[in-house]
């Protein structure tokens, strides 16, 4: 294990939501939640790990069957992202849907179907992760992938790999998980680990930044031919070749490393960009976070500093 990763791990249940969401007006701020959280200063790394402690925390034990919701009429109608939406993002423990935003992004393969139904049902776009440039597991497909789509761990964590982006094979279980995703009634979807050529993938370096194009380019074509909404999830050395080709934009940490200003080529064109921040004095100074806020908002970025375990333990919006 990553020694900086999270001090404690996560499980299934979580805690509960400790108290009533806490309003200031003066900031723009919102807090949610309860308990703490990690006490070190998150690295790129910590998060890719934590991405991998959630999933094998948080796996179903048994193969997961799901409800055609395909066809299942919605308020929504086709969702039209724009830069002025709002968001909550929870990957694990019980789905906190009391969030007066426009978007949930949840995962595909844990959040339940009461969930989605409810969420449709007040009006909500459901935005679904999963990882498209690795292999987990724990998850019901891991057995389709095959030795050679397979390089190494992601950060050295034993369970997740990165996969050949190039594989065919690779690339029919991507699409099946896009299917899954229509089948569940998804809105749209954020594939991640999609800048396998910016780590140690493997594959004798031949994953490169043209490869990774080609690839993130490939998702969201197949996405949008389902009708899907499709996320660019980091890649910020990539944000202006493939602006085009995805409707909205998640960042993990680009306050954190001054990386914002890049994605002004999406909120240019109207798209939003939902960003996470982790640090620990934009969780506890007050006077810190506002002023990150409304850097935020002066970059028309739709931001929340979250726990790394992205399980509704706290919540702060600059919205």
């Amino acid at each position: 294990m990553n020694t900086r990763s999270l001090v404690r791990s996560t499980t299934r249940s979580h805690w509960p939501l400790a108290g009533l969401c806490l309003s200031t007006a003066v900031l723009a701020l919102t807090a949610c939640g309860g308990g703490s959280d990690e006490s070190q200063e998150v690295t790129r790394a910590d998060v890719r790990a934590a991405r991998t402690e959630r999933g094998q925390q948080a796996h179903p034990t048994a193969t997961t069957t799901f409800a055609d919701r395909s066809a299942e009429a919605s308020p929504l109608l086709a969702w039209v992202p724009k830069v002025t939406d709002t968001w909550q993002w929870q990957l694990t423990g019980t789905i906190n849907t009391s969030y007066n935003v426009n978007v949930y992004d949840i995962d595909l393969f844990e959040a339940p179907e009461a969930v989605m139904t409810k969420l449709h049902s007040e009006g909500r776009a459901i935005v679904c992760y999963f990882s498209a440039g690795s292999a987990e597991n724990w998850r019901d497909d891991y057995d389709q992938f095959k030795p050679a789509d397979l390089g190494k761990n992601l950060d050295g964590w034993p369970g997740e790999k990165w996969v050949d982006t190039r594989s065919a094979n690779v690339r029919n279980i991507m699409k099946a998980r896009l299917d899954l995703a229509k089948t569940r009634g998804c809105d749209g979807v954020e594939p991640d680990n999609v800048e396998a050529y910016n780590n140690n993938p493997g594959f004798n370096g031949e994953l490169t930044a043209k490869t990774q194009l080609n690839y993130n380019r490939f998702i969201a074509t197949e996405a949008r031919a389902r009708g899907l909404k499709v996320g660019l999830k980091n890649d910020i050395g990539q944000l202006k070749a493939l602006e085009p080709s995805f409707d909205f934009a998640v960042n993990e940490q680009c306050q954190q490393y001054n990386e914002c200003g890049g994605y002004s080529v999406f909120t240019g064109k109207g798209k939003p960009v939902f960003t996470a921040e982790y640090k620990k004095i934009w969780r506890d100074d007050a006077n810190a976070r506002a002023q990150m806020c409304a850097k935020a908002r002066s970059m028309n970025l739709r931001t929340l500093v979250l726990p790394l375990s992205l399980n509704d333990a706290f919540r702060y919006s600059c919205d």
